[in-house]
């Protein structure tokens, strides 16, 4: 056989060899290689590490801009429930800072003139008109306002039930806030028509929510419009998210009745103190009026039932504050 055609051969055979080899692999492959193949393939622990460094620090700086937002908003309620304009929107009144102020120096100069006609003393008849002038109208707004607030969130968590189903009916939002505003309740009914009224014509769904909020600011509408606010911009599913917050309003509801439940015995308490010296001096006053009568003529005795009011009324602030639980 001719040595050429054997040495071809033998080269083919090595040269295939080799392009099976390394087309194929070889089953024996240096350890150092898959090794070092393995370690590219699998994720680091120092990439894992920071990773989670990562997270952890977006998940704080989410938090901390929760909390200041949250801290922004508590602040903005309390200097919108100190307002008087608002005040007076919380309250359901129509009536402008003018006309309140016309009408409460109508009342304390009534209460003036009649602590006079009879014969009341000077000095306690000018603070009787400046507290009826005062605090008599402001009081009347605030309990109008704790009132009709509380009507609100008694039936806020209803509404949102409604939109809840609406949504998982096929509803757009905007309808299911026409059927709160047609079906509900005053005042739940009348705010949600007024936002209705705001969103046709053209104003945008958190600013018509903003507006509410400052007549209505109450928690429950401030989570409603958070909630609104990050679905709008992250996205998700609208009706869980809404579910969600209703079972947390039914429950903050239930924990207030049960709060308001387990102090009942002291506000029982509290009224019955506060209430027992006045009581006492009006049945000696009038089963024995002589007895009494130097306390309302002496000076001493003026100035003994003046101390004793201001006692009274500073225990019935203690006690108020002890019994008043905001939840």
């Amino acid at each position: 056989m001719n040595p050429m055609i054997i040495l071809v051969a033998v080269l083919g055979f090595i040269t295939l060899g080799g392009l099976g080899y390394v087309l194929a692999g070889a089953s024996g492959a240096d350890p150092r290689i898959t090794k070092r193949a393995r370690a590219i393939a699998t994720p680091r622990p120092l990439e894992k590490t920071s990773r989670a460094r990562m997270a952890a620090q977006d998940a704080g700086n989410r938090r901390k801009q929760l909390l200041q937002t949250l801290k922004e908003q508590e602040r903005l309620q309390r200097k919108a429930s100190v307002s008087l304009v608002a005040q007076l929107q919380q309250a359901g009144l129509s009536v402008t800072v003018t006309q309140f102020w016309i009408a409460s120096g109508v009342l304390g100069s009534l209460v003036l003139v009649g602590a006079l006609v009879f014969r009341a003393p000077v000095w306690a008849a000018f603070p009787l008109g400046a507290a009826s002038a005062l605090g008599v109208p402001r009081w009347t707004i605030k309990f109008l306002a704790g009132r009709r607030t509380k009507k609100f969130t008694g039936n806020f968590s209803d509404a949102i039930d409604i939109i809840v189903r609406g949504i998982k009916s096929g509803l757009p939002v905007h309808e299911c806030l026409r059927v709160i505003a047609r079906e509900s309740p005053a005042p739940l009914g009348p705010e949600f028509q007024r936002l209705v009224e705001n969103i046709s014509m053209g104003m945008a769904v958190d600013q018509g929510l903003e507006k509410m909020y400052e007549r209505m600011p109450t928690p429950e509408l401030r989570f409603f419009t958070i909630v609104l606010a990050i679905q709008a911009k992250t996205g998700g599913n609208l009706a869980e998210a809404l579910a969600n917050l209703s079972a947390v309003l039914r429950a903050r509801k239930l924990m207030r009745e049960k709060i308001k439940a387990l102090s009942s015995e002291a506000t029982a308490s509290a009224f019955i103190i506060g209430s027992l010296p006045v009581c006492v001096s009006l049945l000696i006053t009038i089963t024995t009026p002589s007895y009494m009568a130097i306390m309302y003529t002496d000076n001493r005795g003026k100035l003994m039932l003046l101390a004793g009011f201001i006692v009274e009324v500073f225990g019935i602030w203690v006690m108020r504050r002890m019994i008043n639980f905001k939840f």
